[in-house]
Order: C-alpha cells, then sequence, then structure tokens
C-alpha cells in the first residue's frame, strides 16, 4: 500500500525522484497521467491494468465515459527508473499539473499523487469543520471510520 508524503525537485531535464519506498510498492515499470484536481497520477503496472479494466466497462456510446477515457489515456505514459530512482516526467504532464521545480509526492493507497509542493500545501489544508461534513458524506455511502 503506497503511504506518506515526500517533498522533492524535478531538475532542469524533468527527472524526478521516486522514493525507494514507493519505487519498492510500485515496481519496475510505472504508468504516469494527468490525475485530478491537478496532479499526476502514478501507477504500478499492475494497478493500471486494474484501471484500465474499469474503463473498459464504460459504455463505449456515452460521452462523459469517452472524455474521462481520454482524459486518462490521452496522457499516460510507461516510465522506468535510471539508476538513481528517477523517472523523466514528460513535458506535457509537468506543464498539465504546473511542475516546476518542488514537489510534492503523496501515497494514496493504490497510487502517488504527484504535485506541485505549493498547490499541495493549499489543497491539503482541511479544516476540522470540512472533514467533518466529508466524514458524513463518506458515510452516507457506508465508509465508516
Amino acid at each position: 500500500m503506497l503511504l506518506g508524503e515526500y517533498n522533492h525537485t524535478i531538475d532542469e531535464k524533468g527527472r524526478l525522484i521516486i522514493p525507494a519506498k514507493f519505487r519498492n510498492d510500485l515496481g519496475e515499470n510505472v504508468v504516469i497521467c494527468k490525475g485530478l484536481e491537478g496532479c499526476l497520477f502514478v501507477y504500478s503496472q499492475e494497478e493500471w491494468e486494474s484501471f484500465v479494466n474499469e474503463l473498459k466497462s464504460l459504455p463505449r456510446m456515452n460521452k462523459d465515459a469517452r472524455i474521462f477515457q481520454r482524459y486518462f489515456f490521452g496522457s499516460a505514459n510507461e516510465l522506468t527508473y535510471d539508476k538513481q530512482g528517477r523517472v523523466l516526467v514528460p513535458p506535457s504532464l509537468r506543464k498539465d499539473a504546473g511542475l516546476e521545480k518542488e514537489v510534492t509526492l503523496v501515497g494514496v493507497q493504490d497510487r502517488v499523487e504527484i504535485w506541485d509542493k505549493d498547490l499541495w500545501e493549499e489543497r491539503s489544508e482541511v479544516s476540522e469543520e470540512d472533514l467533518d461534513a466529508i466524514a458524513d458524506r463518506m458515510e452516507s455511502i457506508g465508509i465508516r471510520i
């Protein structure tokens, strides 16, 4: 399971060190794609295949399903690590997520999210009141803490 938060930098060539803990859990080959809310998603090959299978089940004639599939598949790239544990984040994905130098990598159970550090700090701030409201909505769909 992918857990934790790590701060790193992207070098001038677009290379990013993936923390060893994440590399061990992700495996040798990963898939990176646009994420939601302004980040990038990184999946292990196994988790990517699971996600692909979920997307395959969407009805082809549904416009929202086609847009959703294009969004993820059109931005997806398979990556491997170099000897220093780095991946080359494609320029288009760096631009989409606003990644320039300082980034935060966050383990979110089945994937790693890559955020611009400032955006992560802004988005990860949740008030106790907001968290209570979110917890209530989660309980309404069967998730209990």
